[in-house]
């Protein structure tokens, strides 16, 4: 049998010197090997009051884009927002189109397919909204609601208990809060399920204060986070971002931010 002559291996030891200056080089200056060049990361999400907003000069404003900024800048990435409708928005993130998605809450569904940050930013109030004087209440019993005309946002999670009942209610579907409350003023429904974040500037701005009002009990406290592809190539850029999220929030910085803006924060 023949044997063929061994071949010689080169020397790696300059090529391993090399690498381990840069990535000393770079540990002392708190920036990994893998972002010695920056990218910009690509957030996506739907227009939130107060969360992510696109003003009509073109800035993105709300606590999401100030979190994001800040979070990126420790982390050496650039950012580019982008904002639309809900369901493509997280379909992009789910199928690895976008890196992050802002505010999701987390659902049974979402868990499947996205990867959630470790700390959610802020949190909502999900409740039902009647018109004033209507004489509905609710005490937290969904069977009581059976032949309650309700209508309900397009992909927003309500909660365990919400989705169980929800089978045995008459519940139709929106894709705007402008649209659900039109829907409970013009007597199409009798409540309309959403949040008061989203939900208290519209009213002002279709000038129905006083003409609407919440429930006093809450469907479910929702929280909401930011979110990742559900794949192996994104579990760095969420760990990265998880380190430097954590660190602003143990500032105190993003309870001042809620603050500021009036969003609830964890």
């Amino acid at each position: 049998m023949l044997t063929l002559p061994r071949r010689r291996e080169p020397d790696r030891a300059p090529a391993r010197r090399v690498l381990l200056s840069a990535t000393l080089l770079s540990l002392l200056l708190g920036v990994s090997p893998a972002m010695a060049e920056p990218r910009e990361l690509l957030v996506v999400g739907a227009h939130f009051e107060r969360v992510f907003e696109l003003t009509r000069d073109g800035r993105f404003i709300g606590m999401a884009p100030e979190i994001i900024r800040a979070v990126a800048a420790r982390m050496g990435y650039g950012v580019r927002f982008e904002i639309y409708p809900w369901a493509r928005a997280q379909a992009m993130v789910a199928q690895g189109a976008a890196d992050i998605l802002i505010g999701p809450y987390k659902s049974p569904e979402r868990l499947a397919t996205l990867a959630f940050s470790e700390r959610a930013f802020y949190q909502d109030d999900m409740v039902f909204y009647t018109r004033a004087g209507a004489g509905i209440g609710w005490a937290g019993d969904y069977a009581a609601l059976k032949e309650t005309r309700m209508v309900i946002m397009n992909g927003w999670a309500y909660g365990a208990e919400f989705d169980r009942a929800r089978p045995g209610l008459r519940v139709s579907v929106t894709n705007a809060v402008e649209n659900g409350l039109k829907m409970l003023v013009s007597h199409h429904v009798d409540l309309f399920a959403t949040n008061r974040r989203n939900t208290e500037p519209v009213i002002t701005r279709l000038q129905l204060a006083g003409s609407v009002t919440p429930l006093s009990k809450v469907i479910q406290i929702q929280r909401g986070y930011f979110a990742f592809p559900k794949r192996a190539e994104s579990d760095r850029l969420r760990a990265q971002f998880d380190l430097a999220f954590n660190a602003l929030f143990d500032s105190g910085e993003l309870k001042r931010l809620g603050r500021q803006l009036d969003v609830g924060v964890p």
